[in-house]
């Protein structure tokens, strides 16, 4: 009967590790059959290579499992694993025709666990116990090389650990009764203290200590607090601070940095803290024991002084810290000072440059500036962006410019290279409405992405919408909680809006310019974020008009290289997949679409969209009723009974079309009315909401709302539909 390496209790059958800390140990897998393997236990293994639908990990020669994308927790094409590298993984089981399932290790070094044991078949044994002949069992062959599967770089804990048998293999000295005698002394010292330690992690500790302090520590002092203290005294070097951008060149070296945190996350092994000064950000590891906070009294905010050891941590720059000091006074206000004055000096852009030149946005370029420069602020102060526009081509011309311009700017900041879609998120809406429903997901979302992981409340961007009375509610929720909100949308705002979003960006009514999209608007505003973006974000206006695109726009699309052809093939592109999981930002394959393609891919979605619209038109066209109303001519459709309601086209867009094709002169409605909602269009500037208050008043029973003032959507009870029918027909027409 074996005893389990971590605390000691008898093992059944000779094993090294009981069930209750299966998951704490890494295991080196010697064996020859996937049977051999155990669920639910971490393994080393070797990359083999990809496929479209996941990784192929080599446990030992012979015996390969599968990483299925679905597994990861994050997209299989940034996964910077290159074949033949030393990863882990866990087994989640293995199938009856020996196919290995593998999970995502979030442990991904040999100190994040607790302990290391070789799976030899069926048996399982310390990776320092030898055998019959004297050489390292697993390490070497009986040649005397070193087995690939194992190399000199093990991490520091196992190699402590194996140090006398390292020796003994080298010299044929005996040295295994030395291991046992100190592996004995540390688990009566464990039972003792009722801490639970691996030989492996007591080794560590003690060169850990003696090497920090100078002296002696007891077994209670590294139980106490004093662990992590220890890591917090001045390193013996006076060394010169480094700024965080320039250590992708450091890599190797030992370094000190200021800055603040702005960050901080625990993992299975190390604390993350994310620290910025005026130049960037970088990960600083911390490592106290396994899944233990590191630091508790560091938090976000706080500025501190790092000495550690710049290092590539699976393709991106992080620093092993050797030294984590609070510092305050003088020392705290420098850091601070620095961090206000690049800030200041990098957030505000230059100026505007409208793109085309256009005077319409020219004229709300104080707006324009100051949202630029809150955005750039959150890319620089580490604060999440999340970006929220309406699910159709012009919100997703207008997101996908922020999202072009933002990123290389976050990329820029941090050395991560997933920070990109940690600090930018794009959520489309279904509605153009910021409603409770969005504002209580969002809100829930960010409250805990802060208690779980001391990250700061995000920079909300609302284009396209937010700025209606129908989307006080949610703001309102926003502000509860001291969320910065910034709203830009082409069409005229609600006076409420106005007194309550922080940053607004809106037409007033006496300059409004009625031919200005959203879209158009913001790829202007994307153009100062990153004015190094500008040339690319050329096409986005003209793409986001349905009809009359002004020719300003027409033709700085047509310098860039897309003609009317082209844009059009994009819009429908864009119209189409924004309908499909439309809670969905779609990045890559909105990216694709509209900055990528050579052509043939929105060629292919447009030709899709096109085909759906027109038997949705023709069914639609052929059940449309008719009427004059007062000399206004009405087209009335009864979407519950002749459209696919839960297919595409969505109904604002199969409305648009329709009305767009019959408007036959200048006193010309569309209506579509389902159960318990009414879209409207018309030729004329008819105010939706006047519409809704004069239908409330004709049918008083009705419960008539005003639901989305952008897409011309009205509300009420199902049971009065036929009223309500009429009483808008009859509103409409005194309203021509």
């Amino acid at each position: 009967m074996g005893s389990c390496i971590i605390c000691g209790v008898d093992v059944d059958g000779g094993g090294r590790i009981c069930e209750p800390h299966q998951e704490d140990v890494a295991f080196d897998f010697r064996g020859n059959s996937p049977n051999q393997l155990v669920p639910s236990r971490f393994y080393r293994g070797v990359v083999d290579g990809y496929a479209e639908f996941g990784v192929f990990v080599d446990l030992s020669p012979g015996v390969t499992g599968l990483l299925h994308r679905s597994e990861l927790d994050r997209r299989l094409d940034t996964l910077d694993w290159e074949p033949g590298d030393e990863v882990f993984v866990q087994v989640k089981g293995v199938r009856d025709n020996g196919n290995i399932d593998l999970a995502w290790s979030i442990r991904q070094e040999n100190r994040e666990f607790r302990g290391v044991l070789v799976q030899d078949g069926d048996t399982e044994h310390l990776p320092e116990e030898v055998d019959e002949t004297g050489n390292d069992d697993g390490n070497r062959s009986s040649d005397g090389t070193q087995d690939s599967r194992r190399t000199a770089d093990d991490t520091d804990h196992v190699d402590d650990t194996n140090h006398a048998a390292d020796t003994e293999g080298d010299d044929g000295s005996d040295d295994v009764g030395a291991v046992d005698e100190e592996a004995e002394s540390v688990d009566e010292a464990d039972a003792d203290s009722g801490t639970d330690v691996t030989e492996a992690e007591q080794t560590d500790s003690d060169v850990t200590d003696a090497d920090e302090t100078g002296s002696d520590v007891t077994e209670a002092e590294q139980s106490d607090s004093d662990v992590i203290e220890a890591d917090e005294t001045e390193a013996d070097d006076e060394r010169e601070r480094v700024e965080i951008g320039s250590l992708a060149d450091a890599v190797g070296d030992a370094v000190r940095i200021d800055g603040e945190v702005v960050g901080v996350r625990q993992t299975g092994g190390p604390t993350v803290f994310e620290v910025r000064d005026e130049t960037g950000v970088v990960d600083v590891a911390a490592f106290v024991e396994p899944g233990v906070r590191a630091h508790p009294n560091v938090e976000v905010g706080d500025a501190v002084r790092i000495d550690g050891e710049v290092e590539s941590h699976r393709g991106d720059v992080q620093v092993e810290s050797e030294a984590l000091v609070l510092l305050d006074g003088d020392e705290a206000e420098a850091v601070r000072r620095r961090l206000a004055e690049a800030l200041t000096d990098e957030a505000r852009p230059e100026g505007l440059q409208p793109l085309a030149g256009d005077e319409a946005v020219a004229q709300l370029a104080d707006g324009l500036l100051d949202a630029a420069e809150a955005i750039r602020r959150a890319v620089l102060e580490s604060r999440p962006i999340v970006v929220r526009h309406p699910a159709t081509a012009d919100g997703y011309v207008a997101g996908a410019a922020v999202e072009r311009a933002v990123l290389p700017l976050i990329r820029e900041e941090h050395a991560k290279s997933d920070a990109e879609y940690h600090y930018f998120t794009r959520r489309p809406l279904d509605e153009p409405v910021y409603g409770m429903d969005a504002a209580t997901n969002d809100a829930t979302r960010m409250l805990q992405d802060r208690d779980r992981h001391d990250e700061k409340l995000p920079l909300f961007l609302l284009v396209g919408t937010g700025s209606t009375v129908e989307s006080a509610d949610g703001i309102d929720l926003l502000s509860v909680y001291g969320v910065d909100a910034v709203v830009v949308d082409a069409e005229v705002a609600d006076t409420e809006t106005r007194e309550s979003v922080d940053t607004l960006v809106s037409p007033e009514i006496e300059s409004l310019d009625a031919d200005l999209s959203t879209g158009a608007l913001v790829a202007s505003l994307a153009s100062a974020v990153n004015d190094e973006v500008r040339a690319e974000l050329r096409h986005l206006p003209a793409v986001s008009y349905w009809e009359e695109t002004p020719a300003r726009y027409v033709d700085l699309a047509r310098d860039a290289g897309y003609d009317a052809e082209r844009v059009a093939e994009l819009r429908e592109a864009i119209a189409l997949e924004a309908y499909y999981q439309s809670y969905q930002d779609k990045r890559e394959l909105v990216a694709d679409l509209l900055f990528e393609d050579g052509g043939n891919l929105a060629a292919h979605v447009s030709e899709q969209f096109r085909e759906k619209l027109e038997t949705e038109i023709g069914t639609a066209t052929e059940n449309v009723v008719t009427e004059a109303v007062d000399g206004v001519e009405f087209a009335v459709l009864d979407t519950d009974g002749y459209t696919h309601r839960y297919d595409f086209p969505p109904t604002p867009l199969l409305l648009d079309d329709l009305h767009r094709r019959k408007a036959n002169g200048e006193a010309y409605a569309t209506v579509g009315i389902g159960t318990d909602e009414l879209y409207l269009r018309t030729t004329a500037d008819v105010s939706v909401r006047d519409v809704a208050a004069r239908a409330a008043e004709l049918a008083p029973a009705a419960d008539v709302t005003t639901a989305g003032l952008r897409e011309g959507k009205i509300e009420f009870l199902s049971g009065e539909r036929d009223a309500v029918e009429d009483a808008v027909v009859a509103a409409v027409a005194e309203a021509f």
